[in-house]
């Protein structure tokens, strides 16, 4: 995990240098295409499983794959979702009414 330093608070960023990416990507590459939601889920949590396989299962790991996950969501939200949906607004426009 990267930490960056700004104004001199800490924050933790989710990223891992691009060298210790290589691992990961023949993994990724090497899965067959996730047909639909349930797939997905099981997959993510086979992941989480073999996190904890890989850690032992206490309170610390347990927070950990909690926490992952939820920042994951979160950035995804972020990079993904909230983009997606700024251009759908502006293709159909807004549903919500302009206050003040």
């Amino acid at each position: 995990m990267i930490l960056k330093k700004i104004d001199s608070s800490i924050i933790f960023m989710p990223y891992i240098k691009k060298q210790d990416r290589t691992r990961y990507t023949k993994a990724l590459t090497a899965l067959p295409n996730l047909e639909n939601a349930g797939e997905l889920n099981y997959f993510i949590t086979k992941v989480c499983q073999q996190y904890i396989d890989d850690h032992k299962l206490c309170y610390n790991t347990l927070n950990e794959i909690v926490g992952a996950l939820e920042c994951c969501k979160i950035e995804f939200y972020r990079r993904v979702v909230a983009p997606y949906e700024g251009v759908k607004i502006a293709e159909n426009s807004d549903v919500y009414l302009k206050t003040a």
